[in-house]
């Protein structure tokens, strides 16, 4: 395992993240209270995002899966790791390739640590300290470690939702997706508001609006905003679906809930 040297950052633990936060809804212990306190709010208005929270993670483990197993994808970039937690892209991708590379892309100083603390014994698996909304400077840091003129699984799974900008977000996917070898893969997962009359799309606008005022902005746009992020790219079917649709591996046992309209998450083949 190796690491992208960077200058160390100062961590201020009084303000939530969004790695921690999504490690707190995913029952994780790398957490403190002003995450926990942003947790509280997001079950006041959806009790059932932490099982939420795990079908989005089930979506990467069977598309992780999917491009490993069946399309002999040896490489992946998972941009905004987070915290490890169970079924990360590293271990279900070397469970049916055990050299597959991974690069963990994460500037949060603190996921960082832990990453590399778990990961040392693991040669090809890497962490990259960089910005993964600053493509240039993360492709230089990830050519270290993967071979960017052959194909890779590039992962963005809760990074474009905090752009808020609709352009911006549009403009790093596709430098990161022109940067990539023809016959790559993109696998992108996204907040969603289906702007209806459902309750779904009431969740999903008070989400919103309860993310911003705790200064950890997510867009849940809506289906055609989200599908614009694989413009002359090949989508794999089913398409752009809700996480529980895409590929499931036997019958649904839990009931569905709003919670379950609120992210579209699809994989498309990088002509």
């Amino acid at each position: 395992m190796a690491t992208s040297e960077r200058p160390s950052a100062r961590v201020d633990f009084d303000r939530p993240s969004f790695a921690r936060v999504s490690d707190a809804l995913l029952g994780g212990q790398n957490n403190y209270e002003a995450d926990r306190a942003v947790l509280r709010q997001i079950l006041d208005i959806a009790p059932e995002a932490p099982a939420m929270a795990r079908e989005m993670r089930q979506w990467l483990v069977r598309a992780v899966r999917y491009l490993t197993e069946r399309l002999g994808v040896d490489q992946f970039v998972d941009l905004g790791s987070g915290f490890p937690a169970a079924e990360n892209t590293h271990q279900v991708a070397q469970r049916y390739n055990p050299e597959a590379h991974v690069v963990y892309v994460d500037d949060d100083p603190v996921v960082e640590a832990h990453s590399r603390a778990l990961l040392v014994d693991n040669d090809f698996t890497h962490i990259c300290g960089t910005d993964p909304l600053n493509p240039g400077e993360t492709l230089t840091g990830v050519a270290r470690y993967i071979d960017l003129d052959r194909p890779a699984g590039l992962v963005l799974c809760g990074v474009v939702d905090h752009i808020t900008d609709l352009q911006q977000a549009q403009q790093v996917v596709k430098s990161y997706a022109g940067a990539l070898a023809p016959g790559s893969y993109l696998l992108l997962l996204h907040h969603h508001n289906p702007l209806d009359a459902t309750e779904a799309a009431t969740v999903a606008a008070a989400l919103e609006d309860r993310f911003g005022r705790t200064g950890l902005d997510t867009r849940y746009r809506a289906e055609a905003e989200i599908a614009s992020f694989f413009d002359g790219l090949d989508l794999l079917e089913p398409g752009l679906v809700a996480p529980h649709l895409w590929w499931p591996d036997g019958p649904r046992l839990a009931p569905l809930t709003p919670v379950n309209r609120t992210a579209l998450g699809g994989v498309a083949r990088i002509p």
